[in-house]
């Protein structure tokens, strides 16, 4: 694995996508629509460790996601009118704030946290301006879920001209078997095909260790 040559610390940024309550905590899921988040719970811990060794060995920006309240009060348009379709309404009835917590993950106080309220984090101004305000070129992209907000902020990231690194064994997805395959699919054709090196945690940091040395 060959990471891009002209990456370093000083023009990436890792991107954490959604650490949080609404897409990991048991109590968030939907038993009646199978959204279970089993396979997210196990990943988050390997997260947290991985975001604690970047900050130590590597360093640079690192940019966390949440999201605000999933209520019709808070999305977009095209998120209403789109939730019209009761097979696709995904609205939460909870506003105790609960939801919008960090699950697992650790912050730091030099962590740049940003919320959105739809899928892609660049559609908030100010996670776009803070990428060109540190002159970041390259993106180091995990998080959950990898078929929505993390697909749908590496293809409007690469369009914007951002190089992405996809760390697959740090993206998850629902326990549901067609978005699990639909994730292997992303993970093994389309990311690598389309938008950005692919690999795993391990190698990356090997990699980048290697560029700093």
């Amino acid at each position: 694995m060959c990471i891009y040559k002209g990456l370093n610390k000083n023009n990436t940024a890792l991107v954490v996508i959604d650490p949080i309550n609404s897409c990991a905590h048991e109590k968030c899921e939907i038993p009646e629509w199978d959204i279970h988040f089993s396979k997210i719970r196990k990943m988050l811990p390997r997260l947290n460790r991985f975001i604690k060794e970047y900050r130590k060995k590597i360093g640079g920006l690192v940019m966390i996601t949440t999201t605000s309240p999933w209520t019709r009060d808070y999305l977009p348009e095209n998120l209403q009118e789109l939730y019209k379709d009761p097979h696709a309404t995904y609205y939460s009835d909870n506003s105790s704030g609960f939801e919008e917590e960090f699950n697992s993950v650790e912050i730091a106080k030099k962590d740049f946290i940003i919320a959105k309220n739809t899928y892609d984090a660049f559609t908030n101004s100010e996670f776009a301006n803070k990428l060109i305000e540190n002159k970041i070129k390259y993106i180091v992209i995990t998080g959950i879920f990898t078929d929505g907000c993390v697909l749908s902020t590496v293809i409007n990231g690469f369009s914007r001209g951002y190089n992405f690194v996809i760390l697959k064994d740090l993206v998850e997805t629902t326990d549901l078997k067609i978005r699990q395959n639909l994730q292997k699919l992303l993970i093994d054709f389309t990311f690598p095909k389309m938008y950005g090196v692919t690999t795993s945690s391990s190698e990356f940091l090997k990699e980048m260790l290697k560029k700093n040395s």
